[in-house]
This record gives structure tokens, C-alpha cells and sequence, in this order.
């Protein structure tokens, strides 16, 4: 666990987590909607435009956690003294976004 993760229980803002879960839990009941479709044999084309708005949904997770991870974790790295968290932290943020370029 980084010294980041060691100083907090809980990262992130609570309003933000809230407004994580919440999308969360309609983005399962969308999934469970989609099963369904396979299911029963709906059109293909319908499947796919149902998963690919569920791939939307799930991007505006990844966009509000991002967002509250550099409103709040990111921030506190920076503004530490500890010069090896503050590229640790960098690095994290970079590793991110390459990662969804190989997506």
C-alpha cells in the first residue's frame, strides 16, 4: 500500500462516492437489462447499442472518479513535502491514462 493510501481510510470525496454509486448501481441494473436481451434473443444491433451505452455510463464513472481522485488524493500528494509521492502520484495519473489509450 503507497504512503497515500496509508494516510487515508477512505479517499475521495463522500458526495462524489455517492454520485459514484449511485451510477453504479443503475449502470447493474442497465447490465441486467442487457442479459436479459441476450436472453430472450433480441436483435443484435440493439445489444450492441445497449452495451455500448453502458461503455458511456462507465466512462462518466471513470470521468467523476478521476476528477475526485485530482480534486482530492492528487492534491494532497502535491502539497505534501515528500518529493518520491509527489511523482508517485504523476506516475499513477500516467499510468492511467495509458492504459486507456491501449483500450
Amino acid at each position: 500500500m503507497s504512503t497515500a493510501q496509508e494516510a487515508h481510510t477512505t479517499h475521495g470525496s463522500p458526495t462524489e462516492r455517492q454520485k459514484v454509486l449511485t451510477r453504479l448501481r443503475s449502470i447493474a441494473g442497465h447490465l441486467q437489462g442487457v442479459e436479459r436481451m441476450v436472453g430472450e434473443g433480441a436483435y443484435c444491433i440493439d445489444i450492441v447499442r445497449q452495451t455500448m451505452a453502458i461503455q458511456r455510463a462507465l466512462d462518466r464513472v471513470n470521468a467523476l472518479l478521476l476528477g475526485d481522485h485530482l480534486e482530492h488524493c492528487a492534491t494532497t500528494a502535491m502539497q505534501s513535502g515528500d518529493e518520491r509521492e509527489r511523482r508517485r502520484t504523476i506516475r499513477e495519473i500516467l499510468d492511467v491514462f495509458e492504459m486507456s489509450s491501449k483500450l
